[in-house]
Order: C-alpha cells, then structure tokens, then sequence
C-alpha cells in the first residue's frame, strides 16, 4: 500500500434521465468497453419492464379496485424506489476477510462499509443477470430485479451465502482489527 496520498474520490454526475447518482454509478458497473449508452439503453430498458410488471403484478393484487395509475408518484421515482429495495435486498451487512494469525489465516467477520456495501450488491447483481439464460440483457437484468425485490434470484443467495459464512467464524471475531 502506498504511503504517499489516498486517492482522491471521482465525482460521478447524476444520469441524465433519472438525476439520481447512484444509477449513474450502477449504469457505470454495467458498462463494457466504454460504451455508456449501450448500458444506459439497457438500464433504462430493464426499469421500464420493472415498472411495467410491478405495475400488472399490484394491479393483480388489488383485484377490481385498480383505478389509479400511481398519480402521487411518477414513474421515474416509482423505477428508483424499486431499484433501491432491489439492492437493499442484496447489498451484504458483514463480510468474511483473511487475517493471517501466527501463522494460521482466519477467516474474520466484519463489518462492510456503506460505499462497499454499494458496490457488492451492483457488482452481485449485474454478475447474476449476466449468467441468467433468458435473451437479452434488458430482460436478464429486469428479472433479476424483479427476483431481488422479492428476496430470492442468485444475487440475494450470494448474500446469504455471505452472510452464512460470516455467522460460521463469528469465533474468529476477536482478530478482527
């Protein structure tokens, strides 16, 4: 590690559409070989399914009363509001990291940070869409989504999975540093 200067943190400006940072940051961890609108295409294309099914599936549930069209929020905020409890339902609370004691390495729970916590649950659920079998990377994504909303799909068992880990060497605690 370096001893000079911590690196200074990029501002990221908010998407164009949505004005929020944090899809910038997620359309950003989408992007391949810089191609920023094709990612964005793909983003903005996954939300509008997410609202869209989201919508049929509350309309379902409400049964004859659907009415409303959601008039109180719109349909950019409602998009956000999803994305946000998709990635709440993945980002991890504890992580599980090597610490070499007198020569035995230890895998010690700790605490992840909010920044990382971020970056786990984006980089999750953009690996999970990726390896899902359907066509198109719009639907892959929105799925996977949609799966993470309701708390199951392969982003929300890798959390698990970590979360698991961390509980089974919560008695390698103590090394934490």
């Amino acid at each position: 590690m370096s001893r000079r200067r911590v690196a200074a943190k990029r501002e990221i400006l908010p998407d164009p559409n949505y004005h929020s940072e944090m899809l910038a940051k997620f359309i950003n961890h989408l992007m391949l070989d810089g191609k920023k609108s094709v990612a964005e295409k793909v983003v903005y294309g996954a939300l509008d399914v997410v609202v869209q099914k989201g919508a049929k599936a509350e309309a379902a549930d409400e049964g004859e009363e659907g009415g409303s069209e959601g008039g109180s929020v719109s349909l950019q905020k409602r998009a956000l509001v999803l994305l946000n409890q998709a990635l709440d339902n993945i980002r991890p609370n504890v992580e599980v990291r090597s610490r070499r004691v007198g020569g035995a390495t230890y895998q010690v729970p700790m605490e992840v940070r909010e920044e990382r916590k971020n970056a786990l649950g984006m980089r999750w659920l953009i690996q999970s869409a990726r390896s899902r079998g359907e066509k198109g990377m719009v639907n892959r994504l929105a799925n996977e989504i949609l799966d993470a909303i309701a708390g199951r799909g392969n982003a929300v068992k890798k959390r698990e999975d970590m979360h698991r880990m961390a509980k089974a060497n919560q008695a390698f605690a103590h090394f934490r540093w």
